[in-house]
């Protein structure tokens, strides 16, 4: 019996543990120009205006500035996120079809200082 019970606490243990990896690791989070999307750590999310749908235009030095949201190899997509590969063959998440990134010049949750850099970064909104 004692076996038993070890495995249903194993088995509840992986399935919440496949549930973590299986939803977007993305929140909405309040800022100074309304909600938009952020990692969960509470770091605001932005888009490229020059990607496109799927592919990420952000590599190399751009990504050292705008760090890509990475996505786990066993990440599933769901509803309006999906799942991108990038040319260094990683894995980003993407919302509509848009990759995702943070700015490193945002120092605390809520931060948008990335918002129309360069005039080609935007908030990514929920």
């Amino acid at each position: 019996m004692t076996s038993v019970k070890f495995l249903s606490v194993a088995a509840a243990a992986a399935l919440a543990a496949t549930a973590a990896f299986a939803a977007p690791p993305v929140k909405e989070v309040e800022s100074a120009k309304g909600k938009v999307l952020a990692g969960e750590n509470g770091m605001t999310l932005y888009t490229f205006k020059k990607d496109t749908k799927g592919v990420s235009n952000c590599n190399g030095d751009c990504a050292k500035n705008w760090p890509p949201l990475m996505a786990a190899s066993d990440a599933k997509a769901e509803g309006a996120y999906s799942i991108i590969d990038r040319k260094d063959g990683k894995k980003q998440w993407a919302k509509d079809g848009m990759p995702l990134y943070y700015w490193v010049k945002d120092k605390k949750a809520g931060d948008i200082t990335g918002d129309g850099v360069g005039g080609n970064w935007e908030l990514a909104k929920p």
